[in-house]
């Protein structure tokens, strides 16, 4: 980025000057804490949520009843083991992120006085900006995924024998859920709630650290993998400021976790699903572009393609603020 882009100031949008108007921010340690507090309670809001599908899934599992009915503990616990690493449980805990959504929105609306429009929750064109977000998600990861080919990093194989419609469609349905709840939280709560008070670089950096943060006990975190995660934190921020709209990047969100699993035949941070459209294979040896246990989102692959999305994002920004 050049020195024009780096001083590039950011303007507060409407929905911090809203905000504000409704209270106050607070100090910015102040703000990171009451953070913290909304994500436990929300986080329990969503183990609420998901005790029903886990209830369905240990009825349903023939084994696990089997192994109850014998009192045998250890049969009861490699059973619940392997339902909870299904493709099932994982749409289970992606429709479950809903109860993190409702929480956070009604700490919002009831202690903070902010009005749902403060999200980003556009009336106008909501559709229109939730399918360029599609559009825009899949273009992205999948040029990561082009980088990490050209690199010699993956293979794809060719269509995968684990594809249903119907589970993919759960899975769909699941991420767009997902991808809602960390935007509302990271970006429609926590940037806008800090740009209340502070410019909006440091409400900007300081949700993409802390959205990365969120991530640290997944499987194959690494050094990289964590600054790819700020990196999508400021790329998201960016796009919420620029479109206005947290329907464009929930959309880009929801549709950047799918590919990596559901069509690609990658890690998702990590985590390893079985419904997918393709059949991709990491080239050993290789891990700086494809990520290696954590997916690509570990990978130098994602790093370029983020860092691209942003220089355009801010390049943008300056061209309108001239």
């Amino acid at each position: 980025m050049d020195n024009q882009l780096i001083s590039l100031q950011l303007e507060k949008p409407q929905q911090v000057i809203k905000a504000q108007e409704a209270q106050k921010g607070m100090n910015w340690f102040l703000e990171i804490l009451v953070f913290l507090a909304v994500f436990i309670v929300s986080s329990i809001g969503q183990i609420f949520c998901m005790l029903p599908g886990e209830v369905i899934l240990l009825a349903m599992n023939e084994d696990y009843r089997a192994a109850v009915t014998a009192n045998d503990l250890e049969a009861a616990t490699l059973a619940a083991s392997q339902i909870g690493s299904s493709d099932l449980y994982m749409v289970f805990s992606l429709f479950a992120t809903i109860g993190m959504t409702l929480v956070t929105i009604l700490f919002c609306k009831l202690i903070q006085k902010r009005k749902i429009d403060t999200f980003g929750f556009t009336k106008g064109e909501a559709g229109r900006e939730y399918l360029i977000g599609l559009g825009v998600g899949f273009v992205l990861f999948s040029s990561a995924i082009l980088i990490c080919v050209l690199t010699g990093a993956l293979k794809i194989e060719g269509f995968s024998e684990t594809f249903g419609v119907g589970m993919f469609m759960l899975f769909l349905l699941g991420y767009m859920l997902q991808g809602m709840s960390e935007e509302v939280l990271c970006r429609g709560y926590l940037m806008v709630s800090i740009g209340r008070r502070y410019s909006m670089w440091v409400a900007v950096l300081s949700n993409a650290v802390i959205f990365a943060a969120l991530h640290l006990l997944n499987n194959g975190i690494s050094i990289l993998a964590f600054i790819n995660l700020v990196l999508f934190g400021v790329f998201a921020s960016l796009y919420f400021l620029k479109r206005g709209s947290i329907w464009g990047i929930a959309a880009l969100h929801s549709v950047w976790n799918l590919v990596q699993g559901n069509f690609w035949g990658l890690r998702v941070s990590g985590i390893i699903t079985e419904c997918s459209v393709l059949r991709s294979t990491m080239i050993d040896g290789k891990e700086i572009f494809n990520g290696g246990a954590f997916g690509p989102e570990g990978g130098l692959g994602v790093s370029v393609v983020l860092l691209v999305g942003i220089c355009v994002l801010l390049r943008k920004q300056k061209s309108e603020a001239v």
